[in-house]
C-alpha cells in the first residue's frame, strides 16, 4: 500500500484518477442522500395509500400534514438499543441487515434516472443489476440463521424458494426487451423507446403481456403483499426479521424498500419509456423535465404497488410457487420464443424497434 501510494502522489501532473473519483464519489454521494430523502416521504405516501383505502388518517402529527414522520421513525430506530438474542451468531447476526442495505444502494449504480443521469452506464447494466439482485437472498437467509430460531429460519428459506423462483420469470421477460432493442445498455433501452411518437412507441404496448408478468412477480422478488410470505405475520410472528430491532431493523427496511423502488424504477425504463414525455410535444419532453418524468412515473408505479397491499389478500405459499413455476415461467419463455421468432421473420419490424440507433 505504501508503494502505490508513493506512485500517485510523486505524479501530480497525472491526475486522471482524480478525474475520475472525485465526480464518482460526489454523484454516489449525492444519489445516497437523493435516495434516503425520498425513501421517507415515499414510505409516507405508502401509509397514506394505505389509510385512506380503509378510510383512516394515516400519520398527520410529526409535522405539517404528518411529513416529518418517517424522520421521527428513524430517530427511534437509531436510539433504541441494538438486542442481540442469546443464542445468536453475533457477527453474522449483525453482517446479514448491513448485506441487504448495501446490496439495495448499490444496485442503483447503473439506474440512469436522466439523459446522462447515471453513476456507472456501463454497457452491461441489466447483467449487473441481475447479479446484485440474485446476492440479495443471502442477507435474508444469513439473518434467519443468525437468530437460532425456528420461526427465522423458516422465514428466511421461504423468502430464499421465492426470490429464485420469480427471479426466472423476470429475466426471460427482460429477455423479451432486450430482443427488441438490441442492447444491454439501460441508457440505450430508454433511448430506444423515443421514437417521436412518446407513448405509443413505449415498450409495455407490444409486450403488454410480459408487463403485467413483470408487475407481478416484482412483487413476489420483494416480498410485497400479497406474496409476502417470508414474512407472514399470521403464521411466522414477522418471519426471518422477527428478532432484530433497532438500527439493524431499520436496515433491513431500508433495504427491502429500495428495492420495491428500485422495481418500479425498471418497470418506468423497461416499458414505460424511461425519462421521455409521454406526449412528443416540446413544453412537455423539454430536456429539464427529463428527471421530473422519470420520477411521476416512479411513484406511479409504487402506488399501484401500494394500493395491491391495501386490497388484495394474502396468497397460501403453495399458491404463491405455483403460480411461479406452473403460469409465469411458462408464459415468459413462450413469449420469449415468440418475440424472437417474429423479428426473425420480419427483419422490418426488428428495424423499426432499432431506429434508434441511427
Amino acid at each position: 500500500m505504501d508503494d502505490l501510494w508513493n506512485y500517485l502522489i510523486s505524479r501530480p501532473t497525472d491526475a486522471g484518477w482524480l478525474n475520475w473519483l472525485i465526480p464518482t464519489v460526489l454523484q454516489t454521494v449525492t444519489l445516497m442522500v437523493v435516495l434516503l430523502v425520498a425513501l421517507a416521504f415515499i414510505l409516507l405516501f405508502d401509509r397514506k395509500v394505505w389509510a385512506a383505502v380503509q378510510m383512516r388518517k394515516g400519520p398527520n402529527v410529526v409535522g405539517a400534514f404528518g411529513l416529518l414522520q418517517s424522520f421521527a421513525d428513524f430517530l427511534k430506530f437509531v436510539f433504541k438499543e441494538i438486542v442481540i438474542p442469546a443464542g445468536a451468531d453475533r457477527t453474522v447476526f449483525i453482517l446479514a441487515p448491513l448485506i441487504s442495505f448495501m446490496l439495495a444502494f448499490i444496485a442503483w449504480a447503473v439506474v440512469p434516472v436522466g439523459p446522462g443521469m447515471v453513476v456507472s452506464d456501463i454497457n452491461v447494466g441489466i447483467l449487473y443489476l441481475f447479479a446484485v439482485s440474485s446476492l440479495g437472498v443471502y442477507g435474508i437467509i444469513m439473518g434467519g440463521w443468525a437468530s437460532n430460531s425456528k420461526y427465522p429460519f423458516l422465514g428466511s428459506l421461504r423468502s430464499a424458494a421465492q426470490m429464485v423462483s420469480y427471479e426466472v420469470s423476470l429475466g426471460f421477460v427482460i429477455i423479451t426487451v432486450l430482443l427488441l432493442v438490441g442492447s444491454v445498455n439501460m441508457t440505450e433501452i430508454v433511448e430506444s423507446q423515443d421514437r417521436g411518437m412518446g407513448i405509443l412507441n413505449w415498450h409495455f404496448i407490444p409486450l403488454f403481456p410480459m408487463f403485467v408478468v413483470f408487475f407481478i412477480s416484482a412483487l413476489a422478488e420483494t416480498n410485497r403483499p400479497p406474496f409476502d410470505l417470508p414474512e407472514a405475520e399470521s403464521e411466522l410472528v414477522a418471519g426471518y426479521q422477527v428478532e432484530y430491532s433497532s438500527t439493524p431493523y431499520l436496515l433491513f427496511m431500508i433495504g427491502e424498500y429500495l428495492n420495491i423502488v428500485l422495481m418500479c424504477a425498471l418497470l418506468t425504463i423497461l416499458f414505460f419509456g424511461g425519462w421521455h414525455s409521454p406526449i412528443d410535444v416540446y413544453p412537455l419532453n423539454a430536456p429539464w423535465l427529463a428527471l421530473l418524468w422519470f420520477g411521476l412515473k416512479v411513484i406511479f408505479f409504487f402506488f399501484l404497488f401500494a394500493m395491491v397491499k391495501a386490497i388484495v389478500p394474502r396468497y397460501r405459499f403453495d399458491q404463491l410457487m405455483r403460480i411461479g413455476w406452473k403460469i409465469f415461467l411458462p408464459l415468459s419463455l413462450a413469449y420469449v420464443v415468440l418475440v424472437a421468432g417474429m423479428l426473425l421473420l420480419f427483419p422490418d419490424l426488428a428495424g423499426h424497434f432499432q431506429s434508434w440507433r441511427s
